[in-house]
């Protein structure tokens, strides 16, 4: 009998089957899909949800100190209080002029998300912009290799962006400010890295379009003022963002853990590219991939990944306020634990309404414990910026733990 044969009479004795009632099929039912690596990790302890006066409190006093350490010509932060021989590499004057920029640019910011309307904050905010329209045109990198004005430029641009709408309806107004983050976008186009995405070192060449390795979490903050530039009609080359978007996916991990930067790509399984040394890295690269509209960051993954910082919050926590960068477990520096929580923030905010309340409990309740008795907040000594920028983070993150009406 031949193959054809036999299949012949198979398919007539299927359909007599049919026809008599006699053949009893099953329809094979999809199992729901296995959770990703990046969908399953710690959980937190659960917390009570935090009194909304206590939110303001917390958030009033931060803003008074902002207030209250706004520089005379309307910065905020200074070179002063050098550690002696353990600060940042900071070559002068350039490098201050990036982290001056970067820090008033964060102070502007929290100042007009904290919603405070009074004489004082508008005057603050007002002399705040001021500086920076003047200065951030002005702003380069301080030497071939210190390429910190990349933080300038982005912050820069979401201090702008929140500027341009707070004069609504002040035409001339908005029209300087966007021209000013034109600008900005011209910049960071110019120091984008060869491989794309951004770093603020080249340590390598010193070449003059920066060959030194783009970092995951440097890129997703320019990335994420990208995005704010270009919300406001603001023409941003397409290449910015696809050449940026390219560097973070290749630094990803499984896991949704991120290399501290392409240098790391032969070291995956170093302390600082595990998942307790990039709890605040992984923040800001899924805040941007969502904002991008990357759904390989699903919301179980976003979820899981704020629920491993509520829950191995240590790991962050050890490294805050030493001296020395790096020098905690996972490789982890003090400067990693504020940023880290305001993308947090934004990570939130990306989710449902109704999975947010039971998170931003858990990051209020983390950050309310940390305020020190002047209202600041600081992670990492540096220089005189140190508690500008912390308790500028912290403000714009707790204003996203205000719970919707």
């Amino acid at each position: 009998m031949t193959a054809a044969t036999c299949l012949h009479r198979r398919v007539f004795t299927v359909a007599a089957a049919i026809a008599a009632g006699t053949l009893v099929t099953c329809v094979a039912v999809a199992e729901p899909a296995a959770p990703t690596q990046a969908e399953v990790g710690p959980k937190p302890a659960a917390v009570e949800p935090l009194p909304a006066a206590d939110l303001e409190a917390a958030l009033e006093r931060g803003v008074k100190f902002l207030l209250d350490s706004q520089r005379e010509d309307g910065s905020w932060g200074s070179a002063d209080n050098s550690k002696g021989g353990i600060d940042i590499y900071a070559p002068p004057p350039g490098g201050h002029h990036a982290f001056r920029a970067g820090v008033t640019a964060l102070c502007v910011s929290a100042l007009i998300e904290s919603g405070r309307d009074d004489e004082a904050a508008a005057r603050a905010i007002d002399r705040g912009a001021a500086w920076l329209l003047e200065r951030l045109p002005k702003l380069r990198r301080a030497t071939p290799d210190a390429l910190y004005n990349v933080w300038g430029h982005a912050y820069g641009i979401e201090a702008l962006a929140l500027l341009h709408r707070r004069q609504a309806g002040d035409a001339a107004a908005q029209a300087r400010i966007v021209d000013c983050i034109k600008g900005q976008v011209e910049l960071l186009d110019r120091y984008e890295t060869v491989d794309g995405g951004w770093g603020y070192y080249d340590f390598d060449v010193g070449a003059k379009k920066p060959a030194g390795h783009p970092n995951s979490f440097t890129t997703a903050t320019v990335l994420l003022a990208l995005a704010d530039a270009r919300d406001l009609g603001i023409d941003v080359p397409q290449k910015l963002f696809d050449r940026g978007l390219a560097t973070i996916r290749r630094q990803m991990k499984p896991d949704r853990s991120y290399l501290y930067g392409e240098h790391h790509k032969y070291r995956p399984q170093h302390p600082v590219n595990l998942p307790g040394g990039s709890l605040g890295r992984s923040q800001a690269c899924n805040a941007l991939l969502r904002r991008l509209g990357d759904k390989d960051v699903t919301d179980a993954a976003t979820v899981t990944w704020l629920e491993r910082l509520f829950a191995r919050n240590g790991w962050l926590d050890l490294g805050r306020k030493k001296p020395i960068p790096h020098e905690s477990w996972f490789a982890v520096a003090g400067y990693f634990f504020f940023y880290g929580h305001f993308y947090a923030a934004e990570c939130i905010e990306s989710l449902p309404a109704a999975v947010r309340p039971p998170l931003q409990d858990q990051l209020a309740r983390l950050l309310l414990p940390l305020q020190e008795p002047n209202g600041c907040w600081w992670d990492y000594p540096f220089y005189d910026y140190h508690m500008q920028y912390g308790t500028a983070f912290a403000v714009r993150t707790l204003v996203r733990c205000r719970k919707a009406e």
